[in-house]
């Protein structure tokens, strides 16, 4: 179906499918050729209930494209896509659930969103970006390279359930951004796809492809529960990364136990830099930082940091990228507390030192034992 059109439209109860596989590429992922669905030109469309399926390669689900030709952060044409109550199911590779790029906007609420296929997220973007706002519904993705949500964009997403089988649960590539709000989500990351060489939940990166501009990458999630079954829940590396966590349950299910990694992978380019933010959040684990890597970390408002900080780092696939530790500023503020479980290595701390429970461990400063 081909909406392509500067008037409003309304569809009600659509059963769609999509057959053909496409050889089209860059085209099926940056413009929407061959989608089940494509919204562009200008139009404000809106499409309640129904079923769409596609069973075709490079055929996303619902497509909205913006019109800017691919050039990140430029203007679109100013299409708007509002989705609600409708079950997208995609079983072919390159087939997201719902795709904006090229300046488009998408409003998705309580959508059932299945997706099978190899780079096939549920929630994607891709080149030129956009605007997703999500509320409510059930996104899951089953494929490699298919996290829940691929962003080279601006998402927002609340209340609602996102599970990765396969890959990561998030990938943010470059200067974009992902909110979650009262979500609940879950990934099973066990292999690794293209240059990636980490297991891990939370993937910020730059790959330098084009696709994404380089800047701060931004990963918020407030509330909820974040499930981590296999690697590293939070892994950054290739671009300047802030991640902002309050009030979220985070259950990590590996047995390294490891929060965080910032440090080299497989992408080149930029450094490995990483601001996380905890406001009322709860952090448990083992956090990596490698030598070539920085991190700065911000405990406020009633957090908590159960863990030790070093730089020995092997990939998943049993290489050393690290041995030492990088850069690493800790700040506690008067109601936060650290209690160490392993000797660590910082290079500067600020804070009431009492906030620290060293529990039999050392914390040294810049090499220097803190007492």
């Amino acid at each position: 179906m081909l909406i392509s059109t500067s008037d409003e439209v309304t569809i009600t109860d659509p059963t769609v499918t999509k057959t053909g596989d496409s050889d089209g590429g860059d085209n099926c992922n940056f413009y929407g050729l061959n989608a089940a669905v494509l919204v562009k030109d200008g139009s404000n469309t809106t499409i309640t209930g129904g079923t769409i399926t596609s069973d075709a390669d490079g055929a996303n689900g619902v497509f909205c494209y913006g019109g800017n030709g691919g050039q990140n952060g430029a203007a679109g044409d100013g299409p708007t896509l509002t989705i609600r109550n409708t079950v997208i199911k995609t079983t072919g590779d390159g087939s997201g659930g719902i795709m904006t790029t090229g300046g488009g906007i998408t409003y998705a609420y309580d959508l059932d969103v299945d997706t099978s296929g190899h780079s096939s997220a549920a929630i994607r973007t891709d080149r030129g970006g956009g605007t997703v706002y999500v509320d409510g519904g059930t996104y899951t993705s089953n494929g490699l390279g298919s996290p829940a949500i691929y962003s080279t964009a601006e998402i927002h997403v609340e209340n609602a359930d996102l599970t990765s089988n396969l890959s990561e649960g998030v990938c943010i590539e470059g200067k974009n951004s992902i909110e979650l709000t009262n979500c609940n989500m879950t990934a099973n990351n066990t292999k690794c796809n293209g240059n990636a060489t980490f297991y891990d939940t939370i993937m910020i990166y730059q790959s330098m492809s084009g696709d994404a501009d380089s800047g701060t990458s931004s990963f918020t999630m407030t509330g909820g529960t974040l499930t981590s079954k296999n690697g590293h829940v939070f892994h950054v590396t290739n671009t300047n990364a802030v991640i902002d966590l309050k009030g979220v349950t985070i259950k990590n299910e590996d047995s390294e136990n490891i929060l965080l990694s910032v440090c080299a992978d497989g992408w080149s380019g930029a450094g490995n830099i990483a601001t996380l933010n905890a406001d009322g959040q709860e952090l448990s684990g083992i956090i990596k930082v490698g030598s070539d890597s920085e991190l700065t970390l911000n405990l406020t408002n009633a957090s908590t940091f159960t863990g030790s900080i070093d730089g020995s780092i092997t990939n998943a696939k049993g290489t050393s990228v690290s041995t030492e530790v990088g850069t690493v500023a800790v700040k506690l503020d008067s109601t936060s507390k650290w209690t160490l479980t392993a000797d660590t290595y910082i290079t500067s701390f600020d804070g009431d030192v009492s906030n620290i429970i060293t529990n039999g461990y050392t914390l040294y400063v810049n090499g220097t034992a803190l007492t």
